[in-house]
């Protein structure tokens, strides 16, 4: 046997004894050959590549030929071994397998065509479900080797993996990939957050261990007393689920720390009730936190009993509870089929699922992929989001459908077709009428009541409380159709309102010119088009206006505005030129500003302007303005640092950091006790739970800054602080 092989195998006959060693030794051999030519960007033999797949798939349990597809996955797209010649020598199986990850790969990722490869991916899952996971394990195979490709390959890579492939892999169950994939792909699109997220981890891991050890004892002592046999462990949280709960649940990073989690596993299914009942008995469960899975499995097959206990010393504990077979599936999703092949639902042995098995979700997603011509929809509808745990409503008829937790009516109305949505005017949740906009609770009955009229439509107003991502795009699609002309006169509107809050040029920023180059640029086809997009809520009007101003220019588009906007760095008492610091070549008696656009410090590369009445403005060399400068080439003098000591520079910082409570007491504090002056300050927090702050300071010494970055560093939870260079940088 190829000693090459022996890792491999050893991880083959652990999950799946029976597979056929001699036909993967065989795919091995042919694949080898093909590649033989072939390097990877990190230097390696290419076929280190099939065969890191093929081991990944092993360790998941599938069968051998999911594996020989694995191992050939390249060679009919990368080789001369035609797909026919395949066929010939491994059998029609491993063909169509090769055949339809050679298709996806063929597939072009972009904003439009994203939802394409995953509809091709949804047909190909349809007829064989191992397509999918061979290309998920090439995927995770080269995220982990994603380091030798160029920077923004990585990116567009890693945003594709966060955005289409783990939330696949978490509809197909496979919490192993799933996991790994986010974690790579978020440690390579914000490495700082992910770093800083480590950092925090790290310290908090002692006391942590202790903690866990201490309720992993007393669960163990309590169910050996009880006769249940049980595996009980920790459970290791992952950088990118802890940031997901951060943004989810609006809580500091402590606050979800608190949260230890605890896996029980046991042998059945009666085993798992007597854990709860007996975990129970010693610490009180937090109310609303029990989850019976097992009753009622998710969408990809989970099946859990989840529990938040008040255990020692106060802090809350979250335990699962699931037999060893329900574990393998919760880890390996729909891979695990072939381990559990006896279970009901299970794949035949294509692959394919059987009619009323648990890929219930697999059969509505070829539902909707056969209803939707918006691909923009079809990929929402197919995203799951981590943060949105699920509740369970009923039909009149009993009929059980999951919705994400917050879910209204009729959020219910367009889960059960989109007709009932559309036409829906009321509705009446356990007997009792209520408003559409009422929250459903897990176990309601649902019934909904639909209009008659020809003209019946939904309201505007839904999108404020619908939940779904099916409802929220079934709306607006409707809204795009039928009311294209109200959303265009909404978005000229809104447009225009925003110009004149700012008390912008109507006239000049609106002229067709202009717009029509920013359409393009945001990839409408016409005004129209952008209008519509302003009216229907897919861009804000606020951003059209600015990239509007930016697009001619900027506000400041006269220089003597830029001049009259920069701040005066020293009172007027003080000498005319040596108080800023700063000389003008040939006459040392000129008034000279320090530009607020840019702010220069002593050591950066500076050029003068001549203002009308204002003196010479100072400006970086690289600041934004200077372009415009530069069209008048006889106001424009050679100026040169001289700082004494009384000399004052205004500096600007960001502060880029990971939201919490007393974050900005805590940047202002140490800026303070760095001695240094705030003159203003502003901060931001986006939706993805980042806040970023920007001050402005004066300073005497520049050589000061270095120890000031450095202590705004160190804060808990920043992951970035840097000197600004202005207002477009």
């Amino acid at each position: 046997m190829n000693p090459v092989l022996e890792p491999l195998f050893r991880t083959v006959r652990a999950t799946h004894p029976k597979a056929d060693l001699r036909l993967i030794e065989r795919a091995y051999d042919v694949a080898a050959y093909h590649h033989r030519d072939q390097k990877r960007k990190s230097g390696d033999p290419y076929i280190t590549h099939p065969l890191a797949v093929a081991t990944i798939l092993a360790e998941l349990g599938t069968d051998d030929e999911t594996l020989c597809a694995a191992l050939l996955h390249d060679t009919v797209e990368d080789t001369a071994y035609s797909l026919d010649e395949l066929r010939g020598d491994f059998g029609d199986t491993i063909g169509s397998l090769v055949d339809g990850v050679t298709k996806l790969d063929k597939v072009k990722f972009g904003d439009a065509a994203q939802a394409e490869t995953v509809r091709k991916m949804v047909v190909a899952m349809s007829r064989d479900i191992r397509v999918l996971i061979i290309k998920l394990a090439d995927r995770l195979h080269n995220m982990r080797t994603m380091r030798y490709l160029p920077e923004h390959k990585r990116h567009q890579k890693s945003r594709e993996t966060l955005e289409i492939f783990a939330p696949l892999a978490h509809r197909l169950g496979m919490n192993t990939i799933k996991w790994e994939l986010e974690d790579l792909a978020f440690a390579m699109l914000y490495p700082k957050r992910y770093d800083e997220i480590a950092r925090m981890v790290s310290e908090r891991a002692p006391r942590r261990d202790l903690f866990l050890q201490e309720v992993i004892e007393k669960v163990s002592g309590d169910l050996r007393e009880a006769k249940i046999r049980a595996v009980v462990k920790g459970r290791p949280k992952h950088y990118y689920s802890v940031y997901q709960k951060m943004i989810a649940r609006d809580v500091a990073f402590d606050d979800i720390y608190d949260l230890v989690g605890i896996r029980v596993l046991v042998d059945s299914v009666r085993d798992c009730y007597a854990a709860l009942g007996t975990i129970h008995a010693r610490w009180n469960p937090v109310p609303g936190r029990f989850k019976d899975y097992i009753a009622m499995p998710k969408f990809n097959m989970y099946q859990s009993l989840h529990t938040t206990v008040i255990g020692p010393e106060g802090k809350p504990v979250e335990l699962q509870i699931r037999t060893h077979a329900m574990h393998h599936r919760a880890e390996y999703g729909v891979a695990a089929h072939w381990k559990y092949k006896e279970e009901v639902g299970s794949p035949g042995p294509t692959g394919k699922v059987k009619p009323g098995s648990d890929m219930a979700w697999l059969r509505q997603l070829l539902d909707w992929q056969k209803e939707t011509s918006d691909p923009g929809e079809f990929l929402e509808s197919l995203r799951f989001d981590l943060s949105v745990s699920e509740v369970y409503v009923f039909t009149p008829k009993g009929q059980v459908i999951a919705l994400p937790e917050g879910a209204t009516p009729v959020d219910f109305a367009y889960a059960v077709h989109t007709e009932v949505g559309h036409r829906c005017i009321g509705a009446r949740v356990n007997g009792r009428l209520v408003p559409l906009e009422s929250r459903l609770g897990n176990g309601d009955t649902v019934e909904i009541f639909t209009s008659k009229s020809p003209d019946a439509g939904p309201s505007r107003d839904w999108l404020k409380f619908v939940k779904s991502g099916r409802a929220r795009n079934k709306i607006r699609q409707w809204f795009s159709k039928e009311r294209r002309e109200t959303a265009i006169e909404a978005g000229k509107e809104a447009i225009g309102r925003a110009m004149r809050k700012q008390g912008l040029p109507l006239q000049r920023l609106m002229s067709g010119e202009a717009l029509l180059a920013l359409a393009r640029d945001l990839r409408y086809p016409d005004v129209s088009a952008l209008y519509a997009a302003v009216g229907e809520g897919h861009i804000a009007a606020q951003a059209v206006v600015q990239k509007l101003v930016a697009s001619i220019g900027g506000v400041d588009s006269a220089e003597e505005d830029i001049a009259e906007t920069s701040l005066p760095t020293r009172l007027r008492g003080r000498p005319r030129g040596g108080g800023a610091g700063v000389v003008v070549a040939g006459d040392a008696d000129v008034w000279v500003r320090l530009s607020k656009c840019c702010t220069p410090v002593p050591g950066d590369e500076i050029v003068g302007f001549v203002t009308r009445g204002h003196g010479v403005s100072v400006h970086r060399a690289d600041c934004t303005n200077v372009q415009q400068l530069k069209e008048q080439p006889d106001r424009l003098v050679e100026v040169s640092w001289s700082p004494s000591d009384d000399s004052v520079f205004l500096v600007a910082i960001q502060v880029e950091a990971l939201d919490r409570p007393r974050l900005l007491s805590d940047v202002t504090r140490t800026l303070s006790d760095q001695h240094v002056n705030i003159l203003s300050a502003s901060v931001t927090t986006s939706r993805d739970r980042v806040a970023v702050s920007k001050f402005t300071f004066e300073m005497g010494d520049p050589k000061h800054l270095g120890h000031v970055l450095k202590a705004v560093r160190s804060i808990q939870g920043v992951f970035d602080v840097y000197r600004v260079s202005g207002a477009g940088n």
